[in-house]
């Protein structure tokens, strides 16, 4: 956008309009990718975009500045997806519309460091053509009212009007949602897409409120026991089955055990109504507390291990019962074929095959029962600190941990 081609002179007045138009495409084309993310498929909204603001460059000099540049470019992102749908059709394809395709997600806030996502795509149907633009674009775009009354031709009284007639009816397809739906939409925090939604209403609920529950009961106990107020909320996402799940973290091949993940700020999770054949209902909602817990670590200490991320978090959220933990280990103790710390660290699926969960969980049971909290908070933030933090070496300190747990 630099315009280092450009053959023609540029005078003084279409300068200024050069360098706000610059300005411009750092504020705006988020926005302008958003909007094709939901009208078309995704995959092809960062080229979309990139001609978008080419065609602007091209044709700047038919800005006059009377109007908004934003909507003045958006006016050009419509004509784009008319064109888009118009090549579609004579394809016979059909386009990727949010309100078809995309399930959409709203992140509302429930406690003081978690975000939740719930699917909205199916209420948005039941709105009409105009309703479901005016809210795509106030809520995924983030378009001013002023912005969204020039970009459909209406008047801004009338633009909320409608606005906040498409909310509460929003609201009421949201019921099932139970409490959250006091909340105002208005306050939403950030839209996203993932992949599917849940089918039944009750199912919804349910898992809506269990998930609150689990949570509420301790997000805020967990963040306090380890010393750390976390930086920024966490989002939950779920995702309908195992399937779309590895699908969407990019491990199409992955074992039935591996359903929860996280990605920088956002906790990844297989919905607790299809839990896949290794899992329960409960044991979702339980390993959303674990996931919870490697993530606060990791921000804590983004170099911690990962038998301290994973025994912490096994450790927090109790997922495995001390029959299970004792059953699946006593080959392995008995042979004396307990992992090193460094083994630990294996980042493949091999270390469920290690029984790295139930051996990560006793080191760090290990450290609390023996040295207690203050201790294993300085390990988190010291891991590598063997000799000042239990006057040991790393070779000591894992035989003692052997000897515990063989005793």
């Amino acid at each position: 956008m630099s315009g280092a081609h450009d053959t023609k002179p540029v005078y003084p007045d279409e300068q200024a309009i050069i360098t706000s138009f610059e300005r411009a495409y750092e504020q705006y084309r988020q926005r302008i990718r958003n909007y094709f993310s939901l009208k078309l498929n995704p995959m092809v909204a960062d080229d979309l975009t990139q001609q978008v603001f080419l065609k602007a460059v091209e044709n700047i000099q038919s800005f006059k500045g009377s109007s908004n540049l934003f909507t003045w470019i958006f006016k050009i992102a419509q004509n784009t997806v008319k064109n888009e749908y118009r090549r579609l059709s004579r394809k016979k394809e059909s386009p990727f519309d949010f309100t078809a395709y995309e399930s959409q997600s709203i992140s509302l806030e429930f406690t003081k460091f978690v975000d939740f996502r719930m699917d909205i795509g199916a209420a948005l149907k039941e709105l009409d053509e105009v309703d479901q633009e005016i809210i795509a674009l106030r809520f995924f775009v983030d378009c001013t009212l002023s912005e969204i009354s020039k970009i459909v031709g209406m008047r801004e009284s009338a633009v909320k009007n409608r606005l906040y007639r498409s909310l509460d009816k929003l609201k009421k397809e949201l019921k099932e949602w139970g409490e959250i739906t006091i909340m105002s939409i208005q306050d939403l925090i950030s839209i996203v897409d993932k992949g599917g939604s849940e089918s039944t209403s009750k199912g919804l609920k349910k898992v809506q409120q269990d998930l609150f529950a689990e949570l509420s009961n301790n997000v805020e106990r967990i963040s306090t026991k380890y010393n750390h107020h976390p930086s920024q909320k966490i989002v939950i996402e779920i995702y309908p089955d195992l399937p779309t799940f590895h699908r969407a973290v990019g491990e199409a091949d992955a074992p039935n055990w591996f359903m929860g993940t996280y990605e920088g700020h956002i906790l990844k999770i297989v919905s607790p109504l299809n839990p896949g054949p290794e899992h329960t209902y409960q044991s979702i909602l339980k390993s959303t507390v674990h996931l919870f817990t490697m993530w606060l670590i990791n921000e804590i200490n983004r170099a911690a291990p990962k038998w301290i991320r994973q025994g912490i978090g096994g450790y927090e959220a109790k997922q495995m019962t001390q029959d299970f933990i004792k059953g699946s280990t006593e080959d392995a103790i008995r042979n004396l074929a307990i992992p090193s710390f460094d083994e630990l660290n294996n980042d493949t699926w091999d270390f469920e095959t290690m029984k790295g969960f139930q051996f990560s969980y006793m080191f760090v049971e290990f450290v609390v029962e023996q040295y207690g909290m203050d201790t294993l908070n300085k390990v988190i933030r010291n891991p590598h600190d063997f000799n000042g933090i239990f006057q040991c070496s790393e070779l000591e300190l894992h035989k003692k941990m052997v000897e515990y747990i063989s005793g």
